[in-house]
């Protein structure tokens, strides 16, 4: 084991969640009479905490108009979207594998922890994780700061941990704390963006994740 602490990130990651994200952000646009954004403008978005996310999509905004927005946003994802969001092949698999070896597991998300305990609930896999944080419990991505909580709470150092991620935010997180970083291209940023970062390793699977850590 090179590491003993796998954090990851949910959508894109470890959940085919990126159309449904793109159509709920649609909707909650139309439903505050907000300029819709295009499926590519949205995708660059994700990972980041929702109140940082409007500004890049909407421009400046007043309180009222973002307390609008992810309301409707949230709405439309926890509700009424029906968009199906699977895992991707082999995550759970990977994760119940990584657990029975002894890694210790955590996720750090740009979701709100409401939506995280709900996929978790729905996925079956929150017995897998040993810590957990939501957009709303730290700074947003990339602000290492979740990274910082989850290291604290399970008594672990830097470079005892690996991060899992599909997005340049889940990449910079990692390495403004020093921590290793692993990036998956099918997600959200290609490999051009994750390789910014200086990865460890680009897999285009999450199957092949255990023979890096």
């Amino acid at each position: 084991m090179k590491y003993e602490l796998v954090i990851f990130d949910w959508d894109g990651t470890l959940m085919d969640s990126v159309a449904r994200i793109v159509s709920s952000m649609q909707a909650a646009a139309l439903d505050c009479n907000q300029p819709v954004p295009t499926p590519e403008a949205v995708r660059h978005i994700i990972g980041l905490s929702l109140y940082k996310a409007f500004p890049v999509l909407f421009g400046e905004l007043t309180v009222a108009e973002s307390d609008a927005l992810l309301h409707a946003y949230r709405r439309h994802y926890l509700e009424l979207n029906t968009t199906p969001s699977p895992l991707f092949a082999g995550a759970d698999k990977v994760l119940t594998g990584l657990h029975q070896t002894g890694y210790r597991l955590a996720v750090a998300t740009g979701k709100a922890r409401e939506g995280l305990d709900l996929v978790l609930k729905d996925s079956g896999l929150g017995h897998l994780f040993h810590a957990l944080r939501g957009a709303d419990q730290a700074r947003s991505k990339p602000d290492p700061l979740m990274l910082a909580q989850i290291l604290d709470e399970l008594r672990m150092a830097p470079e005892q941990a690996v991060m899992v991620g599909d997005s340049s935010y889940d990449l910079a997180m990692a390495e403004a704390i020093g921590m290793d970083r692993i990036g998956v291209t099918y997600g959200v940023h290609n490999r051009d963006q994750l390789g910014v970062h200086k990865p460890v390793a680009l897999i285009d699977d999450i199957r092949h994740l255990p023979e890096w850590v």
